[in-house]
């Protein structure tokens, strides 16, 4: 049976954004960061609607230097973004973040794209952006949990070893949760893009495990470099000399 994907009328999506005004609203009503949310509701529809036409013109392209350039800005943009929850050190600590989620988001696009997928040309765009969009989006947030949970612990005066090691749990516990629930609870974006546009439910299958692996990898290699790396400099987060 062929089904083709459904498009989605611009009036039809208008009503996705009622539930988050709502909870817009709860915000406001709760005195919570309403305005913030807000802002970045209406900075995703604009990145999203931009990079849809941006792609287009991408994934027709033949060029790897265009390639290279898009995972550039990823990753400069998910290093400064990870940090957003250390902002009195955002500055100091940006080339921690950076070196981190290079390697370890970069070290997994690389396995994933050149010997899972084995693509040809290596820089193959429909696969290569959207791929480490994932990556490097995930990479981000798991930074962005264990700058914040190793701040708290060394707040509280707990050994940079306990915290250490507490942060990076904490920073794995999003994508865990999401390992336990696929399948049962969820089926993720990949898989539920691929079934929705006519592929094999076992095929999809295939690709979200891989993504899950590349995801966890991802987070927890970033996580854990980040972890070290700032060791050197963690005095001056913290304003006290490590035990």
């Amino acid at each position: 049976m062929n089904e083709s994907i459904t498009v989605i009328p611009f009036t039809s999506l208008l009503l996705v954004f009622i539930p988050a005004a709502v909870v817009i609203g709860l915000l406001h009503t709760w005195s919570l960061e309403w305005k913030n949310t807000i802002y970045a509701v209406i900075r995703m529809l604009v990145q999203l609607l931009l990079i849809g036409y941006f792609l287009v013109y991408i994934f027709e392209s033949n060029d790897a230097a265009i390639t290279v350039g898009v995972l550039s800005v990823m990753v400069f943009a998910a290093s400064w973004i990870a940090l957003r929850t250390i902002q009195q050190k955002r500055r100091k600590f940006y080339q921690f973040a950076l070196m981190a989620i290079l390697i370890g988001g970069g070290l997994t696009l690389f396995l994933v794209t050149q010997f899972v997928l084995k693509l040809n040309p290596w820089f193959m765009p429909r696969y290569m952006i959207p791929l480490a969009g994932m990556i490097f989006a995930s990479s981000m947030n798991g930074v962005s949990l264990a700058a914040e949970r190793l701040q708290a612990e060394m707040d509280r005066n707990v050994e940079y070893i306990q915290a250490r090691s507490i942060a990076l749990r904490a920073a794995l516990i999003p994508i865990t949760n999401s390992l336990f629930a696929v399948g049962l609870v969820s089926l993720p974006g990949m898989m539920t893009g691929q079934i929705l546009s006519g592929v094999s439910p076992l095929i999809a299958v295939r690709y979200q495990i891989m993504v899950m692996c590349m995801i966890f990898s991802a987070v927890g290699l970033s996580s854990a470099l980040f972890l070290i790396m700032i060791k050197s400099q963690l005095s001056e987060l913290t304003g006290k000399t490590l035990k």
